[in-house]
Formats: C-alpha cells, sequence, structure tokens
C-alpha cells in the first residue's frame, strides 16, 4: 500500500515505515473508492408478459354475450327493452349465429334430411300401396347404409363453400328484413335510432337463435329430431317481428298501424325466405347431382 503522506510503499502494518503516517485511514479511504467504482448493476424485476390485447377484449365480448344470451333467454322482453345502443355488439353477434347456424345444421344433417324426405314418400298411399315387403326391407337396408357411410367425402360437399356462402347468404336477407322493420317501425312514428332498434330486435332473436343451436347439437348427434328445431328457428322470425314494433311507443297518432306495418314486414319475410328457399334447393340439386355421378357411391348398390 502507498502512503498517501510520502508516497512510499509498505508491505503492510499500521503505519508508514518511512515517515510514520498511519495507514489504516488510508486503507478504509481505499475500500471505499473501489466500492463506489463498483457497483453492480440491479437485475430488472421479472415482469410477467402481459396477454395479448385482442384476447383480453375477445374473453370480454365473449363474457358479455354469454351473460346477455342467458339473460334473454330467462327474460326475454325484459332483457329487449333494456337493451340499448351498447348491446349493439351482443345483436349482432345473435344475428351472425343465427346465419351461420342454419347452414352448418343443414351440411351436418343433410343426409337425415334426405332419408326423411325419401321415407315420406314412401309412406304415400300411392307408392306404398304398390310396394312388396321385400322392397321395404330392401329400403331400410339401404337407410343404414347410407347412415354409416361419411358420403361428404365421396361427393367431395365443400364445408367452406356450402356453410360460408349460405350464410353470407342468410345474413344479407336478415339485414334486409331488420332494415324493412326497421323503416315500418319508423312510419308508425317511433322515434328510435337503427343502432337501438337493431339491438332490440336482435335480442328477441336470442329464443329462435337458441332453437336452431339446439337443433345444431341434435344434428351433430344424428338425431333426426333436429329438423323441427330447425324449422321452429326460421318461423319464429315471425314473431320476432311484432314483438320489436310492439315494444317501442309511438311518438304520434298519425304514424301507420302496427298491424299494418307488421303485415309489410311479413311480405318482405316471405320474399327473403323464397330466396333463401331457392338458394338452398340449388345447392340440394347440386348434391344429388353428385350422388348420381360418383361412381364410388353407386358401388355401394
Amino acid at each position: 500500500m502507498n502512503c498517501s503522506n510520502c508516497g512510499h510503499f509498505n508491505d503492510g502494518g499500521k503505519f508508514c515505515v518511512k515517515c510514520g503516517h498511519k495507514l489504516q485511514e488510508e486503507a478504509a479511504v481505499s475500500q471505499a473508492a473501489a466500492a463506489s467504482e463498483y457497483q453492480p448493476q440491479s437485475q430488472p424485476a421479472y415482469a410477467p408478459q402481459q396477454p395479448n390485447q385482442r384476447v383480453r377484449q375477445a374473453k370480454k365480448v365473449s363474457k358479455s354475450f354469454f351473460s346477455y344470451f342467458a339473460e334473454g333467454i330467462k327474460n326475454p322482453t325484459a332483457t329487449a327493452q333494456a337493451a340499448g345502443e351498447s348491446q349493439f355488439v351482443n345483436a349482432l353477434i345473435t344475428v351472425i349465429l343465427y346465419a351461420l347456424s342454419i347452414p352448418i345444421m343443414l351440411y351436418v344433417g343433410w343426409k337425415l334430411l334426405l332419408i326423411q324426405f325419401v321415407r315420406s314418400m314412401f309412406k304415400l298411399p300411392i307408392i306404398s300401396e304398390e310396394l312388396a315387403p321385400s322392397d321395404m326391407e330392401d329400403f331400410n337396408t339401404g337407410v343404414d347404409l347410407i347412415k354409416a357411410t361419411d358420403i361428404n367425402s365421396i361427393i367431395h360437399f365443400n364445408f367452406t363453400d356450402f356453410v360460408f356462402k349460405q350464410g353470407i347468404f342468410i345474413f344479407i336477407g336478415l339485414a334486409v328484413i331488420i332494415g324493412a322493420t326497421y323503416v315500418a317501425a319508423k312510419f308508425g312514428k317511433v322515434d328510435v335510432s337503427f343502432k337501438e332498434f337493431f339491438s332490440r330486435f336482435g335480442t328477441f332473436l336470442i329464443i329462435p337463435t337458441a332453437l336452431l343451436l339446439i337443433g345444431l347439437v341434435l344434428a351433430f348427434l344424428h338425431v333426426e329430431y333436429f329438423s323441427y328445431f330447425m324449422n321452429f328457428g326460421l318461423l319464429s322470425i315471425f314473431l320476432v317481428v311484432p314483438f320489436t314494433i310492439a315494444s317501442f311507443k309511438q311518438s304520434g297518432t298519425n304514424g301507420l298501424d302496427r298491424i299494418y306495418s307488421t303485415l309489410i314486414v311479413y311480405v318482405v319475410i316471405t320474399i327473403v325466405l323464397t330466396f333463401i328457399a331457392n338458394g338452398l334447393g340449388e345447392e340440394a340439386k347440386t348434391i344429388i347431382t353428385r350422388m348420381g355421378n360418383s361412381s364410388e357411391l353407386n358401388d355401394l348398390f
């Protein structure tokens, strides 16, 4: 250690051997200087990774929708009347579910619908009287064979092409119905914004959507009764229209009577359902044509 007083180097000890200066103070100063020069960098605390903003938003929307949907089934009228513009997103999700559940149900259960149709044809008096018991046994055997066969893979029935194309078509039809109902309500002197009207219409659509979702589950389980839920869900749209119009108060007495406004919308609904039925009919023709041209399917029989 070098003495700060005279600069003489000392191997150790408490005092400098040359001038007698105390060396312990020098040691303390040296250690303090060394400590001040060496400052270990503090390691940043581990910060847990924050979840993605979109994921959090999706969880928030889904939680809000399930609560809204359950309340709409439990108390449909009160939930619809309380639905304002803040429920627009939930109502939009309901409309989308309604539009998509129909083509998905048809894609999953079209074999059962085809079998039901053929069975009903065989039960007609004109046909059933001419059939021998052996013919009915052969038919039932063929039905069981169809149920056990994945015909979609044989005729190459495309899920995306059918579901999304028909789903968009049905969604557009619903948009036309909602728009026609809104115009009819405005003619009836109902003072309401479109977003609020859409929210209330979508809330009244919860029960028909729930019926379609039940039918969809039954179709996945290959239960033939799924078609009843599909029909109830489709026909329930005729109840949603008057319920929605009647839930608003008229701002005047000179507007179009609600009975007439409802009848006008019924005409629009009939036209829309006719277009949807024609579109689904064209898909059914395509399926039947593919079945007739499929050599693999013909080999089954």
